[in-house]
Order: C-alpha cells, then sequence, then structure tokens
C-alpha cells in the first residue's frame, strides 16, 4: 500500500475498542490508523488519500460532536461515522445534519459500520477529485492575458462577438482570435463548456467570476 491509498482513522480513547475496530478494518482489507484522543488525532497530518473518521461521541477531552464542528472547516470535510455507547436522539440528529454518514449505537453490526465507511471513502475520493479538477481549472485561468479575461468574462454573460468588439473597442477578428484563445487555453469545446466553468470557478471557489 501507498500513502495515496484509502485509510480509515479510529478516534476511540478506549484503546481495546480502538484495537477491535482496526481488526474488523482489517479483515475487510482496510487500512486504519487508531487514536486515543483528540490531541493526538489533531497533531496527525491529513491522509494524502481518501479518508474518513470512526469517532466516538462521549471522549474523555472533548465531545465528538464538538470535533466534528471543528473539522467541517476542512476542504473537503473530513467524513465522519459516530459509534456511541451512549448515543440520543438529539445527538443523531446534529450529527447528520451537520454531515455524518452514520450514526452507529453500540454494539453495532459489522456491515452497517463497514458499508458506512466504503460509503465516507468514495465520498471523500469524489470530493478530492472535484477540489482536484477546480485547481486544474483555476491553473488554467491564470494563463489567460488580461484581454481574454475580459473576453472570457463577456462571452460567458451570452454577449455576441459584435457586442464584445463594440465593449472593448477593437475589431470582430480581434474578438474572434481572443474568444479562440480562450476557448484553447480552457480546453472548452463550446460556449456552453465555458459557461458552466464560470460557473465552477464562482460556485465551487466562491469567487466573483472573472473579469
Amino acid at each position: 500500500m501507498t500513502s495515496d491509498d484509502p485509510i480509515v482513522l479510529v478516534l476511540d480513547d478506549d484503546p481495546a475498542v480502538g484495537e477491535a475496530l482496526s481488526g474488523l478494518l482489517l479483515s475487510a482489507g482496510l487500512r486504519s490508523e487508531t487514536f486515543t484522543s483528540p490531541q493526538e488525532f489533531l497533531r496527525h497530518p491529513r491522509p494524502a488519500g481518501p479518508a474518513c473518521l470512526i469517532l466516538d461521541v462521549q471522549l474523555r477531552d472533548l465531545n465528538g460532536l464538538e470535533l466534528q464542528t471543528d473539522l467541517a472547516k476542512g476542504d473537503p470535510p473530513l467524513p465522519i461515522i459516530f459509534v456511541t455507547g451512549h448515543g440520543t436522539i438529539p445527538m443523531s440528529v446534529r450529527a447528520m445534519k451537520r454531515g455524518a454518514i452514520e450514526f452507529l449505537t453500540k454494539p453495532f453490526d459489522a456491515d452497517d459500520l463497514l458499508d458506512a465507511v466504503r460509503q465516507a471513502l468514495d465520498q471523500d475520493r469524489l470530493a478530492r477529485d472535484r477540489l482536484a479538477g477546480l485547481s486544474e481549472l483555476q491553473a488554467r485561468l491564470g494563463t489567460l492575458t488580461p484581454r481574454e479575461r475580459e473576453v472570457f468574462w463577456l462571452v460567458v454573460t451570452g454577449q455576441l462577438n459584435k457586442q464584445i468588439a463594440a465593449a472593448l473597442g477593437c475589431s470582430e477578428q480581434t474578438v474572434k482570435v481572443h474568444r479562440g484563445r480562450v476557448m484553447r487555453k480552457l480546453a472548452a469545446g463550446s460556449v456552453a463548456d465555458l459557461v458552466r466553468q464560470a460557473e465552477r470557478l464562482r460556485g465551487e471557489a466562491g469567487a466573483p467570476l472573472p473579469r
């Protein structure tokens, strides 16, 4: 296995529970790493590959739901599967509303846990791929000249070459040249592709469309 392979992180202040969960995961062909305190877990760098966290709600030093709030700030947030011997309906509702994959009460069914783990790893993998694609798109955007960025902005707002030429004070032919370069640099096959890219930059990065 490499550092990019999926890994399941286990945080439970009972070493015996952590060992049991690690053994269960190993039996399913899943790599894991266990922690017995939030401090130990937080000192650990986030894995390079897809990951998720099996988290006990009741920890000695910190409530697991509070840790979930902190981890939600990650980009992307680390998927969490809660396990607890002292769960309540309000706890489970709070955890699920905040994005938990599953909330299991001890003793839980091993298959239920493994199903949740696989779902969590798939979710993290997709989120990482989405971010990688966004980073690539942002890098391509950075190759545009200031004028090409202006043309990009005007194209994705639906303006025609004639309108863009009038707005920029240049010829339609010049606009066509810039437009072609924008399409090539952004690897877009159509105007619809450009619009989708612009919306992705604005929606996923939380930034305004480039001007």
